[in-house]
């Protein structure tokens, strides 16, 4: 069974948390996800969704249909 590591967490658990002027919910300018957790949620998504040390990238192959009429 896993448990919490000790001390405080990284980021903000409730809004009340939050420093003064930052937004609970805001959306990812990059993929337009929902996010909360304020500016440091944001970040917290950006460093592990937007890492490129972790995008493989888009492996879908475009495929070309050439029809001659």
């Amino acid at each position: 069974m896993s448990r919490a590591a000790d001390g405080p967490h990284p980021h903000p658990l409730t809004p009340a948390e939050l420093p003064d002027g930052d937004d609970w919910f805001q959306g990812c300018p990059d993929c337009h996800l929902p996010i909360q957790g304020g500016g440091a949620g944001l970040a917290a998504h950006r460093r592990t969704v937007h890492n490129p040390r972790r995008d493989y990238g888009d492996r879908r192959i475009p495929i070309t249909i050439r029809l001659d009429f």
